[in-house]
């Protein structure tokens, strides 16, 4: 299976201009792939919601609506990152 470590995952969504959401690096979990359109950086919502229920400390409630109004509810171009829910391990 491949996996690429942290270093070229970022040297990836900076040689592709990806767009970034501010703050929130620790929540990046990919980058996407797919023939004939621009590569994007992939977001894990649950880490979103940890992070700014513990820098803004906000509830989850809130974090969520933050996000959804916020973060996921921006669209800046087709190079817009993307927004998946991970599941738990």
């Amino acid at each position: 299976m491949f996996e690429m470590d942290k270093d070229h995952l970022w040297h990836l969504l900076e040689e592709e201009e990806c767009l970034l959401a501010d703050g929130f690096d620790d929540a990046v979990i990919g980058i996407s792939h797919q023939a004939h359109d621009v590569s994007r950086a992939v977001y894990d919502i649950g880490k979103i919601i940890a992070i700014l229920c513990e820098d803004d400390e906000m509830t989850d409630e809130d974090a969520m609506e933050h996000f959804d109004y916020n973060i996921a509810g921006g669209y800046v171009g087709p190079k817009t990152p993307i927004f998946v829910f991970g599941y738990g391990e």
